[in-house]
């Protein structure tokens, strides 16, 4: 028992340092605003983020609204990162995002037909908003890259076929019916 608790007190102290280095790069959006805090109170950046994380932790259990802020989380930030992708010359970043936001779509509309697991799911909120910090995490494997390889690509490559065609005829039929009109 000893031997486990050293294990995962290493790995805490580990994921705190990657927490606080991330938390000082003055290249992420979060660094002034983190500044200003942790002068005005005195408490390290590290112990603010994870007692904010508590909070949403516990907000996203408890909270009324918990499907608003786990949304503004899935959404927020992605959604910043990706407008500095699009002016950015790069296209890496490019790629990484429009893989999160596929994720992100796909996942939205399941969701949406299977409300009842909503109501189902213990802790449902925040179980998704894990789902959607481990799809936005700052790392070459995080969860949309990994579900986009494994489930969405290769069910892609299986089907785009015969749904391009689905979508041509479609606008062939909606063309004709719009020059018939006229």
């Amino acid at each position: 028992m000893t031997a486990q608790l050293a294990q995962v007190t290493q790995w805490f102290d580990n994921y705190k340092g990657t927490v606080n280095k991330s938390l000082h790069d003055p290249a992420k959006p979060w660094t002034k605003p983190l500044d200003l805090l942790e002068q005005r109170t005195g408490v390290d950046r590290v112990k603010i983020f994870f007692g904010a994380a508590s909070f949403c932790a516990l907000y996203l259990i408890f909270g009324y609204g918990a499907q608003l802020l786990c949304n503004i989380i899935g959404v927020l930030y992605p959604a910043y990162v990706s407008i500095h992708a699009i002016e950015s010359s790069t296209k890496q970043d490019d790629t990484k995002w429009l893989t999160y936001w596929v994720t992100f779509g796909i996942f939205t509309v399941i969701e949406f037909f299977s409300h009842v697991l909503t109501h189902v799911i213990p802790f449902y909120w925040l179980l998704k908003c894990g789902f959607l910090i481990w799809c936005m995490l700052p790392m070459e494997n995080n969860g949309s890259v990994i579900i986009y390889h494994k489930l969405l690509r290769p069910y892609f490559l299986k089907h785009h076929a015969s749904v391009d065609k689905i979508i041509d005829d479609g606008m062939r039929k909606a063309g004709n019916v719009l020059n018939k009109s006229d």
